[in-house]
């Protein structure tokens, strides 16, 4: 009986040291008290999934060339990509689980502007600094949460860079405006409604329409009625490249106008042939010009062509690790809180990205924003750059 007590005993002691060293493994290869989680929401299905996947692809990009910097911190760094759908609840519902998930310390994203601000109220309750690579609406950064911030260009910025270009380079004077309704396309129509009036420019119509819609000869039977020689839009590509296609087809050629959400190579699938005299303003910069190496690397790792936020995901998500990194050094090498991490982002001064310059002011806003005016002149992505402005300063 003594013998078995003791082979019973000597078991015992045997399997607890593997648990232990069990847990000292897992906790060195990434277990959960080292595990540090980016997530990320874009649309990744629905109708504005292709620039929604650039957002994902983009921070995945940054977040995998940079895992290893912070294993050597101690640090299994890891992506967890969520999909929004465009949709208000969704990402809503999505930012109450990422709050849940405390090893989640920041958020890449969101690209639809109507779903972001909804969810920031989400991530500012649990101190999680969100950083979106395509935000415009102005309503995003004027609430002035400390966990909001954005590396594009606001609304009120870009509107009346389209409608000076509209006005001052195209000449247009009776200008038809058409929004979808949405914070994003309404925000924008109204920045560049406003703006075009300002420069002596008459706008002859103002519609909205749904997003979804597939058939729009009501709206533009106002047009013809109206005999605009200009229009603007603003909306996403899902609708802005049927618009275009059946404008064209009902013999409508003044030139058609639309925002960065029309910055998509989609609008080829869409619109066809019919992709003629239609110019947008965008947020970004043609990456195959301005960083042909890095243009090259992505299709490379991605066998995909970037879109317009696929390097400003990139951008974004950098600006997140290096507020993650300087958090983690000013806590001494250990997990830091969400707040740190949050108030390290904000603090970004001069960080160089692939696409843009860095700067955060004292409510997100990026003052090195730039707007950038394409023309698309046939069915090829991206259009043709024609003019870079600079945001007043």
């Amino acid at each position: 009986m003594k013998k078995r007590k003791v082979i019973a005993a000597l078991m015992i002691s045997i399997l607890t040291v593997s648990i232990l060293a069990a847990c000292g493994d897992s906790k060195e290869s990434g277990g959960d008290a080292t595990v540090i989680k980016i997530a990320s929401q874009s649309p990744l299905s629905g109708g504005s999934s292709v620039q929604g996947e650039a957002i994902k692809l983009g921070g995945q990009m940054a977040l995998d060339e940079r895992k290893e910097e912070f294993k050597k911190l101690g640090f299994d760094l890891q992506f967890v990509p969520y999909d929004d759908q465009g949709d208000q609840k969704k990402g809503v519902a999505n930012a109450e689980m990422i709050g849940a998930d405390k090893a989640i310390l920041a958020v890449l994203g969101h690209m639809n502007s109507g779903v972001s601000i909804p969810s920031s109220v989400v991530y500012e309750k649990y101190n999680i600094p969100m950083v979106s690579p395509a935000n415009t609406a102005t309503e995003v950064t004027d609430r002035k949460l400390k966990a909001v911030n954005r590396v594009v260009a606001r609304d009120d910025f870009q509107g009346p860079a389209g409608a000076e270009y509209a006005v001052k380079t195209v000449a247009a004077k009776n200008i038809f405006v058409i929004q979808d309704k949405t914070s994003y396309g309404q925000g924008l129509a109204e920045a560049f409604k406003t703006a075009a009036e300002a420069l002596g420019a008459t706008i002859v119509g103002y519609e909205g329409i749904t997003v979804g819609e597939k058939d729009f000869n009501g709206v533009l039977n106002q047009v013809l009625s109206k005999k605009p020689d200009f229009i603007f839009f603003g909306g996403l590509y899902n609708e802005g490249g049927l618009i275009v296609k059946q404008a064209r087809e009902k013999g409508i050629t003044v030139p058609i106008m639309g925002g960065d959400a029309l910055d998509s190579s989609a609008m080829v699938d869409l619109a066809g042939d019919k992709l003629v005299d239609v110019l947008y303003s965008s947020v970004s910069t043609d990456m195959t010009k301005s960083n042909k190496d890095w243009a090259d690397k992505y299709k490379e790792t991605f066998d995909k062509s970037v879109e317009n936020y696929s390097a400003y995901a990139y951008d974004s998500m950098n600006v997140i690790l290096n507020g993650l990194s300087k958090a983690i050094e000013d806590n001494d090498g250990k997990l830091p809180a969400r707040e740190k991490v949050r108030d390290a982002i904000r603090a970004t001064t001069d960080f160089e990205g692939v696409a843009t310059k860095v700067s955060f002011d004292d409510k997100g806003d990026n003052k090195y924003a730039k707007v950038f005016i394409y023309g698309f002149e046939g069915p090829t992505y991206p259009g043709t750059l024609i003019s870079e402005i600079e945001q007043p300063k």
